[in-house]
């Protein structure tokens, strides 16, 4: 009997110059997606991910659509090698979870990139309109984490393992969230190279705009489960999904929650899609048991291929 799998794909932050530049050359499929991506976008993301300069790829209206791509690149290639493949469920991390409403057919992939390419602009202007940052708190439990937030008038952004939570807010309050934290009992305080203070209330203004361009969007009851960052659950129906996407730029990513559902669902292996390997470092940490194949470029593909063919 073959394992239960999931399938998750990357969030923002993740991005290096020169993904998916090996997968377009080596399947036709993915050239295929880059070369859309460049006619939809009306500008080559292509040349972006695949030359930089890293300033351009970190801006967050290319950022978003670019990591789309290379996700759905390095997914689109997985099932032109194991077609057979199927999955209990699929998820992602923040932008990432649009990837998986894409990739279970709720929404399609010309209209995913231009809803990533606004959304990534809507939160630029949110950064621009309210100065913000992130720290990741390492260490304390949940609770403790949201009492630190709560002392010093900082939300709860992430929940990313048992022992890892970011929060979210005024740049200014920072450096007495690290002094907070630590006095708590935190082993490790990081002050993220993010742009803003992302899914916290200083994201209004993007998820209004977000809402706005949403209207115009038709979505699809997906294939398969997509469970949602804000409740850790599958989302219900195409009306719910829209509601529930625009919650997710101000909400809580409740990573921890998304994991532990596929445990219920019996599933112990993950196969991650796009650039980096931190979702599979935090699924590690809330399942040690669990088995994950980290999927980027062809080398590593072909690695994972490999060791699902032989189950």
């Amino acid at each position: 009997m073959s394992r239960k799998r999931a399938i998750v794909f990357a969030g923002q932050g993740a991005q290096v110059v020169g993904m998916g530049r090996d997968l377009a050359e080596q399947y036709h499929e993915c050239r295929a997606l880059f070369e859309k991506a460049d006619s939809v976008l009306g500008y080559g993301l292509s040349k972006v991910c695949f030359e930089g300069p890293l300033e351009d790829l970190t801006r967050a209206d290319r950022c978003q659509p670019a990591i789309f791509t290379v996700s759905m690149a390095c997914y689109t290639a997985l099932m032109r090698e194991l077609p057979w493949l199927c999955f209990e469920g699929a998820a992602g991390l923040s932008l990432g979870e649009w990837t998986a409403l894409c990739a279970a057919g709720a929404v399609g992939f010309e209209e995913t990139l231009q809803i990533l390419a606004a959304r990534g602009r809507f939160m630029q202007e949110s950064c621009e309109e309210r100065p913000g940052g992130m720290i990741s708190v390492i260490g304390l439990s949940l609770e403790k984490a949201r009492e630190v937030a709560a002392s010093v008038g900082l939300e709860v952004a992430n929940i990313n393992s048992p022992e890892q939570v970011v929060l979210s807010g005024e740049k200014s309050r920072l450096p007495a969230a690290e002094e907070a934290a630590k006095a708590a009992g935190a082993s490790r305080t990081v002050v993220l190279n993010v742009a803003g203070a992302f899914h916290s209330s200083l994201m209004c203004s993007a998820a209004r705009k977000l809402e706005e361009k949403l209207k115009d969007v038709s979505l699809c009851q997906p294939r398969m489960p997509v469970v949602a960052n804000v409740t850790g659950r599958p989302h219900e129906s195409p009306v719910s999904i829209v509601a529930t996407m625009v919650q997710q730029v101000t909400s809580s990513v409740r990573w921890v929650d998304t994991v532990r559902w596929f445990q219920e669902q019996g599933v112990v292996e993950y196969v991650e899609c796009g650039p980096g390997k931190v979702l599979a470092g935090l699924i590690k940490r809330i399942d040690r048991n669990a088995i994950v194949h980290s999927i980027q470029d062809v080398f590593s593909l072909k690695k994972a291929v490999e060791a699902l063919k032989t189950e």
